[in-house]
């Protein structure tokens, strides 16, 4: 898994200048989800959402413990998730990376090994990072060349990038990976002999801002070879106020275009990075002889605007560009394929469980991806729904797409509609127009109805608010006039 990691980035999802070797090697192995979906773009929820297979709404763990603006800080202690159900079954769990799923417990809170490592972006300062440094003789972390630009107050941004003086070897990426190899050493070994099964998780930091590398990828794409996103046009003519507050607090306009383009090409070599630490692993997996008996699955827990829309990180914007992430899965025995249905990051948790011979079914909001993977045509899902709960500040949104359109709820704004086959870069709202009024009235009821059915209370908003038909239930929650008998 890794962080903030554009699907566009990756050569098996089309991209002809990043060299992706290993996962395209995974997804040339297995399947590659072509239409693969976040619950929500921020790192916590999605990350419980994951672990649990439920919805933000249902688990309630809304944002970044950062950024907490009064939401819960940890789950629940009667969540369910998949962790525990493995245990059950007495598989051996290991988690290398980030965690970033609340303060009071971490990994092994939930029977997971490994160092422990909070926080949203690599803590250089841990004592296991430390140690591994000083038993190779490796230097310590050191950047210079830092890029951001200039908040609206005139203070520094945000930094975005800069050169990191380490040699590969002493990157926190690569640690990651030497930790995790080691684990699936010890776990391989116990398989063998005792024939006790594994889960292995390896949660890279990275692609995630800023972007921290050696020379050899911080120089490694030219940014003449950088295509501009189209939607670096964006005006925010029409769309809700925040987005442009969100591109002033991420300071693009105060950074000239060609360092953008660097910025990109710095973005790259970091994917190019993560992608050889990757590649160690599933190497490893090889030599020990165990390829041909362990599932693999690689995804990331939401996307990067790396000047998309004028804006970096992510935020209260349901673009493509944070919403839509890789999707790969690979079983043993399984032919490899490209599907394009619906399907989401919580959708690994039902597709788990259904791997180590666990029931699926507490997994409430999440489906297994095994019939997909095995070629076959379930009933599936015909369009995605997607939520938000804020960053920095509450900031509530639920989006609905279907084969072509989007719509976007905003209450306190306006809302979002794109025609996504003749707008795929999402700059004009077609919300307003009256010709796509049709489409408006029929994706606001079928999310109105998807709400309801989970229990999703944000459509009590829609309710009274929204073009959703005929009300078929009492909006007040209780009744207070009876009908008058005869």
């Amino acid at each position: 898994m890794t962080d903030q990691h554009r699907v566009d980035t990756l050569g098996c999802y089309g991209n002809p200048h990043v060299a992706t070797p290993n996962l395209d090697r995974l997804a040339a192995t297995g399947t590659r989800f072509d239409r693969f979906y976040t619950p929500t773009a921020i790192c916590t929820p999605a990350r419980a959402s994951l672990l649990t297979g439920q919805a933000p709404f249902r688990h309630r763990l809304l944002a970044n413990y950062e950024r907490n603006v009064g939401y819960l800080e940890d789950l629940r202690d009667d969540a369910f998730t998949f962790s525990a159900a493995l245990a059950e079954r007495d598989y051996r769990l290991g988690l290398i990376g980030k965690w970033h799923g609340g303060v009071a417990r971490n990994a092994a809170s939930y029977g997971f090994e490994g160092p422990d490592l909070p926080g949203w972006h690599n803590p250089v300062d841990h004592p296991d990072y430390l140690a591994y440094l000083d038993e190779r003789g490796l230097p310590p972390y050191r950047i210079s060349e830092p890029i951001r630009g200039t908040t609206p107050n005139g203070n520094p941004g945000n930094l975005l990038a800069a050169r990191l003086h380490q040699p590969v070897a002493a990157t926190f990426e690569h640690y990651l990976a030497t930790r995790a190899i080691e684990h699936l050493d010890r776990y391989a070994d116990r398989y063998r002999t005792e024939g006790k099964p594994f889960f292995l998780a390896t949660h890279f930091f990275g692609p995630h801002l800023p972007y921290l590398l050696p020379d050899a990828y911080f120089d490694r794409y030219d940014p003449d070879l950088v295509e501009l996103p189209p939607s670096v046009a964006e005006t925010f003519e029409g769309k809700p106020p925040v987005q442009r507050n969100y591109s002033d607090h991420w300071t693009f306009d105060t950074i000239p275009i060609e360092v953008t383009r660097k910025l990109i090409a710095v973005y790259w070599g970091y994917v190019t990075l993560v992608d050889e630490q990757i590649g160690r692993i599933l190497d490893r997996l090889d030599e020990l002889g165990l390829t041909d008996e362990t599932s693999v699955l690689f995804t990331a827990d939401h996307g990067e605007f790396t000047g998309a829309h004028r804006l970096h990180d992510k935020g209260p914007a349901m673009y493509e560009d944070i919403y839509r992430i890789p999707g790969i899965v690979r079983v043993p025995g399984e032919a490899p394929g490209v599907r394009h249905e619906f399907a989401t990051l919580t959708d690994c948790t039902a597709t788990i469980l259904e791997l180590a011979g666990c029931d699926p079914t507490p997994a409430v909001d999440s489906a297994s991806l095994l019939p997909l993977v095995r070629g076959e045509h379930p009933e599936w899902r015909a369009e995605l729904v997607a939520e938000f709960h804020g960053h920095h500040f509450p900031y509530p949104q639920r989006m609905i797409r279907d084969e072509r359109y989007k719509l976007v709820v905003n209450p306190e704004s306006v809302n979002e509609l794109y025609d996504l086959f003749d707008d795929p870069h999402e700059l004009h709202n077609r919300y307003p127009h009256p010709e796509l009024a049709p489409v408006r009235r029929r994706l606001m009821r079928r999310l109105y109805d998807l709400l309801r059915e989970r229990g999703d209370n944000f459509y009590h908003w829609m309710t009274p608010m929204y073009d959703i038909g005929a009300s078929d239930h009492d909006p007040s929650l209780s009744v207070f006039e009876l009908e008058e008998s005869q």
